[in-house]
């Protein structure tokens, strides 16, 4: 059992994390100032990372990405983690869901989106559809040959600057012992659709910047043309493809929380108070030991789930382990950050505040840490029929 990385894995590491110190921290603080993302700025970013060649390297070589194994991704995405989302947004990674193009699709969405020509979104949530994706409402009836569209769609983030959006509704409902049961169908929609709008949602205080969007769809018709994957096949679609989304939270929790820890090491290693340096002190030191044990388990956890990914096996359980401790412990790393720089790490004079309110929403978005605890004992608890 070999838990080194390889050369050509090291240099991935390295590119990205030098990358990210480059151009991604010099920006930041005008966007956590402004919760905006110059244009100039985000050209850009994209421009450098096409040249780079790591744009859509989540995607296979066949269709233009980098090929990368779900592991080196995983690397990439923990290194990306260090920096501000907003901004690292453009560095490129659209939706493995796309590999799900078929024909005329593959030329509109997936190859463009591949090359960097076109941005994606995806829309799943709904103001009373969140955990419980059956739930919602957002629907698509047959008319005419067509779908036509009517409902709401919120906390779509990237929207604001996606050309189209693969966005998951409802197209039937089942009778089921258990009651209704929903038949979803994942449908890409191209911004600008008569009957499509995307406006401003939330003003959140994690990730500034990174906004969240509310889609509205009013008699919007769609051809069958704009279906991904089978008609009320959408938890097909999402089920084979959108495993990506919790190992990316999960990623980046650990390389925000190291680059946290950096802080509260430096910072306990210079603070003096009594006539020592503060990291002297049990209650201090104790801290720091905790939070970087905590780091490298989240860390080996992460990995080993993307790892079970690339050599075909289950890795569902493992996947939401990993996104449920990486992003419970960068909570608490960056509490105990913050608590570490006592009144000054509430203040903006240092990042630590912000890392402390951006590290929230990790436990809510891409599954709750409540659904992740339920698809591990789920997992464990159905083969013994409970």
């Amino acid at each position: 059992m070999n838990f080194g990385l390889t050369e050509e894995q090291e240099m991935i590491v390295s590119t990205v994390r030098s990358f990210v110190e480059k151009e991604i921290y010099p920006h930041e603080a005008e966007v956590e100032r402004t919760g905006e993302v110059p244009k100039e700025v985000a050209e850009e970013i994209k421009r450098k990372t096409l040249e780079l060649g790591f744009y859509a390297c989540n995607f296979p070589e066949e269709v233009g990405g980098a090929g990368l194994s779900h592991l080196e991704f995983a690397l990439v995405e923990r290194e990306l983690g260090r920096g501000s989302m907003a901004l690292t947004h453009f560095f490129g990674r659209p939706q493995n869901i796309l590999m799900a193009s078929e024909g005329e699709q593959r030329e509109r969405y997936l190859l463009p989106a591949v090359r960097g020509e076109r941005m994606d979104a995806l829309a799943m949530t709904e103001p009373d559809a969140g955990s419980d994706v059956r739930g919602m409402k957002c629907t698509a009836r047959r008319e005419g040959g067509d779908w036509v569209v009517n409902g709401t769609k919120h906390f779509i983030s990237g929207a604001d600057h996606a050309d189209f959006i693969i966005v998951f509704i409802a197209t039937g409902e089942d009778q089921t012992d258990k009651g209704p049961k929903k038949r979803i169908t994942a449908f890409l929609v191209d911004r600008g659709t008569p009957g499509f709008t995307i406006r401003d949602g939330y003003k959140s205080v994690s990730h500034r910047g990174y906004k969240n969007m509310v889609l509205e769809f009013d008699d919007c018709r769609l051809p069958d043309a704009q279906v991904l994957g089978e008609v009320d096949g959408g938890f097909a679609v999402m089920n084979e493809w959108l495993y990506a989304t919790r190992i990316t939270v999960a990623t980046m929790s650990v390389g925000r929380a190291r680059r946290v820890f950096d802080y509260a090491l430096n910072y306990a290693a210079e603070r003096k108070q009594f006539g020592q340096q503060i990291g002297k002190f049990q209650g201090v030191s104790f801290q720091i030991a905790d939070m970087i044990t905590e780091i490298d388990a989240a860390d080996w956890l992460t990995l080993a789930s993307a790892w079970r990914l690339d050599e075909g096996l289950p890795a569902n359980r493992e996947i939401a382990s990993a996104k449920l401790y990486a992003s419970e412990m960068l909570a608490r790393v960056t509490d105990a950050t913050l608590q570490i720089f006592g009144g000054m790490g509430l203040m903006d004079d240092y990042p630590v505040e912000r890392f402390w309110r951006d590290a929230r929403v990790e436990r809510i978005w891409d599954g709750t840490s409540e659904i992740q605890r339920h698809i591990i004992s789920r997992e464990l608890l159905r083969p013994l029929g409970a």
